[in-house]
């Protein structure tokens, strides 16, 4: 991996797998996930996954995606394991604010984001707006040395 005036080139094959992670791979991994999907899937593969399951992806990041970005999280997208995706180049992590899943990747990131599950809207829409912005930009950061 080398880092060259912001861009991050990192040693792949294809296009680099980015791995979304937190706990419970129910909500702002997933929402990462979708959006790393719709807005940079020319540069990355986008995957989520977390250490513990939860049975369905959080229902009000569903609504708002569906509403703000026209994703349907559900029709593609469930929840995961980190064991369950693909090794990933390329680690970001949701902000776990206990231990973050044991994953590695040769670039790393924490975006340090709180979870807004059991929160209002608006708090959602803060993350789901954080998440599309730092998607852009790791979509203009990374790329991939072969």
């Amino acid at each position: 991996m080398q880092n060259n005036e912001n861009k991050v080139m990192i040693n792949c094959t294809g296009k680099p797998k980015v791995a979304f992670v937190c706990v419970h791979n129910s909500c702002r991994s997933q929402i990462a996930e979708a959006l790393g999907k719709k807005l940079a899937s020319e540069i990355f593969e986008s995957y989520s996954g977390g250490t513990e399951l939860k049975d369905r992806i959080n229902q009000d990041a569903v609504r708002l995606m569906k509403s703000i970005h026209g994703i349907d999280m559900e029709k593609d997208q469930y929840s995961k394991l980190i064991f369950d995706i693909p090794d990933p180049d390329v680690v970001i992590k949701m902000g776990c604010n206990v231990t973050c899943p044991p994953i590695e990747g040769a670039y790393e990131e924490d975006w340090g984001l709180d979870d807004p599950t059991g929160k209002e809207d608006e708090t959602f829409i803060e993350v789901i707006n954080t998440i599309e912005k730092k998607i852009l930009e790791l979509k203009e950061k990374i790329s991939c040395n072969p």
